[in-house]
């Protein structure tokens, strides 16, 4: 799962020797837990023995998201019908850090027409004016404005796309299959995920076409990013 607990002085002394072997490859998985088990100074616990899940029969979920589409992947999971992760499940609740923010808020845009959100994840402190989102996830703190469509996003719109926290969708955007980093501002009219020429120019595209958004790349576009 990925969860680890160590004595400080040990992982930093692992990490100084690792750092310092120009034959590996500086991943925690493939050479930092190799060693240590060897050395005999590992212990294990199975991550299935932990787990509390309201349908016995069913795998203990677990998702490796060490690539951009699989981290894509796994968020749009969670706006599926039935998700693979329940996170509505009072058996096993997820503890985290919550912030005191609104409530998200969908308000009709500035023509007056109102918008839609269909199997979406919006968080806490959202704007939505008059826009289409589907099958995304809005982290928390995003503002889209009018006329967008988000398909398949992760904000960190129709969107894909996971936003990721803090950011800012300009007026007449299309956003689809990508995800949008943390507190970066898109451009008034800005269309990502539909030409792969043109994601691969501007933005990272990984092989399976899914485009990653940083405030450094729309820097280097010349859009400003700060609002």
């Amino acid at each position: 799962m990925g969860i680890y607990v160590f004595d400080a002085d040990y992982l930093y002394e692992l990490l100084e020797e690792d750092d310092r072997d120009e034959n590996s490859s500086h991943d925690f998985g493939k050479d930092l837990i190799p060693k240590i088990t060897e050395a005999g100074l590992a212990y294990a616990h199975p991550f299935p023995l932990s787990c509390v899940q309201s349908d016995p029969d069913a795998e203990p979920y677990w998702r490796d998201v060490g690539t951009l589409e699989a981290y894509w992947k796994a968020n749009l999971d969670l706006a599926s019908v039935v998700p693979e992760l329940d996170m509505y499940d009072r058996n096993w609740p997820i503890r985290t850090y919550n912030e005191s923010l609104p409530p998200a808020k969908f308000v009709q845009d500035r023509s007056g027409s109102h918008g839609m959100t269909l199997n979406s994840l919006v968080s806490g402190g959202c704007v939505i004016s008059g826009s289409v989102v589907v099958q995304s996830v809005l982290f928390s703190r995003v503002r889209v404005n009018s006329f967008c469509n988000i398909d398949s996003a992760v904000s960190y719109m129709n969107l894909h796309a996971p936003l990721l926290p803090e950011v800012w969708v300009g007026r007449s955007c299309r956003l689809r299959r990508c995800v949008i980093d943390r507190a970066c501002v898109i451009p008034e009219g800005m269309v990502i995920g539909e030409n792969a020429e043109e994601d691969a120019r501007r933005f990272y595209r990984s092989e399976e076409g899914i485009v990653l958004v940083t405030r450094e790349m729309l820097r280097k576009l010349g859009h400003k990013q700060e609002r």
